[in-house]
């Protein structure tokens, strides 16, 4: 019997007998399990909330390279036929575009449900440069709206972002370690408002802070309809 992931990764498991390979499917890499480009400011993060995870409070979010199988409500999104199957699998979640480790978004999502919020242990890496040795403010605005959106998701379920407001307030060096955290504010009917805070690993450094909205989707209508509604 082989495990892929090895056990251990806190992650789902797939297992398969090797005398019926072809009747097992191939499973996605989880590009959110530690790698040899993580410093070892990451990995003691990452420990400790895996660590934090063992009682069930927080759970550890797979990511993967498509954004289909990267969050929950797959087959909603996929009933929305937005492309065909082929067109489907050539795609890439932007945050997961590169191959080489270590990079560009190196980053692991935790999920705290009773307190509604989401964090995100995030390492830019070189291909993510703005001003000379510091992180685009893009890249920082992109890992704020995908934890900030993951966050939405696996609270109010089915979203999109609606608006989203960044404050910059200090730079993130490359190749530093910094937590994004992200929580529920309020839910008003379809319209779920977030507000999240980008800090360095020992708390004393505010890189930025943000607010949003996101609205929830109705499957009973197209995405237009809803969006040109807000």
């Amino acid at each position: 019997v082989e495990e892929f992931p090895p056990s251990g990764s806190n992650g789902v498991t797939l297992r398969c007998r090797s005398r019926v390979k072809s009747s097992c499917p191939i499973q996605s890499k989880d590009y959110a399990l530690p790698n040899s480009s993580w410093s070892q400011g990451m990995m003691d993060l990452y420990s400790r909330f895996l660590e934090m995870c063992k009682d069930g409070t927080w759970k550890r979010i797979p990511s993967y390279s498509n954004s289909v199988d990267h969050i929950p409500g797959k087959a909603f999104w996929e009933s929305l036929k937005l492309m065909s199957e082929k067109e489907r699998k050539d795609t890439r979640l932007f945050p997961r575009n590169m191959d080489t480790e270590g990079v560009g978004f190196e980053y692991a999502m935790f999920l705290n449900p009773s307190e509604k919020r989401m964090v995100c242990l995030f390492q830019p890496g070189p291909y993510l440069e703005g001003p000379s040795g510091f992180a685009h403010g893009g890249s920082t605005a992109t890992i704020i709206d995908s934890t900030i959106g993951s966050c939405a998701t696996f609270v109010a379920g089915r979203v999109m972002t609606a608006n989203l407001s960044i404050n910059y307030r200090n730079p993130i060096p490359l190749g530093s370690v910094v937590l994004v955290d992200s929580k529920v504010d309020q839910v008003e009917g379809r319209k779920v408002f977030l507000s999240c805070h980008v800090r360095s690993i020992d708390g004393q450094t505010l890189h930025a802070e943000a607010t949003a909205l996101f609205i929830r989707l109705d499957s009973t209508k197209s995405l237009q309809q809803q969006m040109s509604c807000q």
